[in-house]
């Protein structure tokens, strides 16, 4: 373990010890000044994203990642005296007038290993509850954002104390080493890849782990909803931040009859929101040419295996050039694809045809469990069908996206997509040891159940077991 690794997770159990259980006061006076770093220093944190992209979306920082921050704060100080409060529970009528009480007890420090795409909110969305929760906690930063992670830890240093809050930087290296802490709950947002290593690393100290783990997060478009306005919806949701989002669409299942028109109405929906491409500060470039080079890849195989592709370039540019990649479509394809075995993160999305809403359900459950699932339909039975007849994550209905962002729902995956939640009072659970406490009474029966044994147990005992 690095020197500073070890020292800075000192400081921060040292820290807890100190104050184990911080009051609603305090708590509160931390999300005081987390919401004082984002909304203080909103410029920079859109500079720096957008130095660390190549071009990022001032635009898009301020939608995806700055007010959604803002809002985490805002919704958990509003409520976190009431997650606080113990929980009176029923007490079996054989030990009254003994007590029975759940309390939510902070469980130490917390580990939060940030991804790239995100850098902002995946930090501060995850620290919210920590926090709420009454922990301390490390946040170790992508190296594929680097400026961001710098800014980080330098507002970070300024707001917080260091057993407060604390960001590590750096490579490979320094994240293997972050996930083998000691930490009371480990949290990572990454590939199912990764997150296979994060568990592994966690399971040497016996580490409580939530995984965020992305995947192939279908959207199913019903005949009872206008396929041109779908299109639009799902493209809007494809094309924020170039495709790079955990919960992105990743393939589509619409009408067979109905192909055609989808892939019309996402050229039209490309068209109208972004006319042009390569100098357009909208359209996000991919982060890196490493991830480039993975999504040409993924269309060159594609198109060698019998897939069409589909480039929607308005404007006809040369986007490359400009460290972006144009939103692609593909029909024609099947499981031998990378592109339909591998989640794509970037602006290309599969189109599959299906006959009934049975065969759209049955594609989904046929594969690894996502993290969100889309339904555009109006019918409410087909709804709840695809609803109660699919596993995932999370569902959006006529919709793509924005279920994230509602702070009162769960946020978490299943299987392949990953474990466990937080958003609102869900991660505050989850940063939390809800500590069972039972309270004897002064006056209390139990003596009869103590040795020595005789007539009189037996009696008790058999009354107990009528």
């Amino acid at each position: 373990m690095p020197a500073p690794l070890d020292s800075e997770f000192a400081r921060q159990r040292e820290a807890f010890a100190r104050d184990p259980f911080p009051d609603a006061a305090a708590r509160i006076a931390l999300l005081d000044r987390l919401e004082s770093l984002v909304k203080d220093h909103a410029d920079e944190w859109a500079g720096a994203i957008a130095r660390d992209f190549g071009n990022r979306s001032r635009h898009e920082t301020q939608l995806l990642e700055i007010f959604p921050c803002l809002e985490a704060v805002r919704h958990a100080r509003r409520h976190v005296r009431r997650w606080m409060k113990p929980e009176r529970r029923s007490t079996s009528l054989w030990f009254l007038p003994g007590s029975s009480r759940v309390v939510p007890q902070p469980l130490g420090v917390v580990g939060i290993v940030v991804p790239w795409n995100y850098p902002l909110y995946l930090a501060i969305g995850p620290l919210v509850p920590a926090l709420a929760a009454g922990n301390r906690a490390m946040m170790k930063m992508s190296e594929t954002t680097p400026l961001t992670g710098e800014l980080l830890a330098r507002l970070v240093a300024s707001y917080f104390d260091g057993g407060e809050v604390t960001v590590v930087n750096g490579g490979p290296e320094v994240a293997q080493a972050f996930c083998r802490l000691p930490f009371d709950h480990l949290l990572f947002t990454g590939s199912t890849g990764v997150g296979r290593h994060v568990m592994h690393a966690a399971a040497e100290n016996l580490t409580p782990v939530t995984l965020e783990l992305g995947g192939k997060s279908p959207a199913i478009v019903g005949r009872g909803f206008p396929v041109g306005e779908a299109a639009g919806r799902i493209m809007f949701g494809k094309c924020l931040n170039a495709g790079q989002t955990c919960i992105a669409p990743d393939y589509v299942l619409v009408p067979e009859e109905s192909v055609d028109a989808f892939v019309e109405g996402a050229g039209r929906a490309v068209a109208s929101l972004y006319p042009t491409l390569a100098a357009n500060p909208d359209y996000t470039s991919i982060v890196d040419a490493r991830h480039r080079e993975r999504l040409a890849r993924l269309v060159e195989d594609a198109v060698a295996k019998g897939a069409r592709a589909i480039e929607l370039n308005p404007a006809g540019e040369d986007v490359a050039a400009a460290g972006k990649r144009a939103p692609t479509l593909l029909t024609g394809v099947d499981d031998s694809m990378t592109a339909m075995r591998e989640e794509i993160f970037g602006p290309v999305l599969p189109v599959v045809g299906y006959r009934d809403l049975d065969d759209a359900i049955a594609f989904v459950n046929a594969r690894p469990r996502p993290l969100a699932l889309y339904v555009f339909e109006h019918d409410r039975e087909a709804i709840d069908r695809v609803v109660t007849h699919t596993v995932s994550g999370g569902v959006c209905v006529n919709e793509t996206i924005v279920h994230i962002a509602q702070d009162d729902l769960p946020f978490g995956g299943v299987g392949a997509s990953g474990m466990g939640h937080y958003h609102g009072r869900e991660g505050f659970d989850t940063f939390s040891k809800r500590k069972s406490v039972f309270r004897q009474s002064r006056l209390n029966g139990l003596k009869l159940f103590r040795a020595p044994y005789g007539k009189r147990f037996e009696s008790l005992v058999r009354l107990l077991m009528r």
